[in-house]
């Protein structure tokens, strides 16, 4: 494969509640250097556990930390994020959101695209984050 795709697994497992057969990745490392984080959110990324319901600063801490992880894993860090989505269900998150996500990515200035959606995968999830970097030389 041209790709190298961290965390496989499928959407049977992850969503045992939806009649879904789906195969995805946490992240994918294209062509060497460029890092693609699924979507992330305030869930164990062992067990699958969403954590911290109804709190959308200790959900968002749980998503960063997720995305600290899967960088590392793919050979990148928080320094090397150059775009990052994040969406949330209720605007009045937003302060607290940005706050605790803004923590882990001081001095970085990556580019940020921020929305609010009527509704995230689960009920449970009030934040998601999406992330792109790269692998320095």
């Amino acid at each position: 494969m041209a790709h190298l795709r961290i965390r496989k697994f499928n959407t049977k497992e992850t969503y045992p509640e939806q009649k879904l057969d789906n195969d995805l990745s946490q992240a994918v490392v294209a062509k060497g250097t460029n890092v693609f984080l699924r979507g992330q959110v305030s869930q164990d990324l062992e067990t699958r556990e969403t954590l911290y319901v109804g709190d959308p600063k200790l959900q968002t801490r749980k998503t960063m930390e997720n995305i600290d992880l899967l960088l590392k894993e793919a050979g990148s860090c928080m320094d090397h994020v150059c775009r990052i989505v994040v969406y949330l269900v209720d605007i009045r998150y937003r302060e607290e959101v940005y706050q605790e996500m803004g923590k882990w990515l001081k001095g970085v200035y990556p580019c940020s695209t921020g929305l609010v959606v009527p509704a995230l995968a689960r009920p449970d999830w009030l934040v998601e984050i999406e992330v792109t970097a790269v692998i320095p030389d």
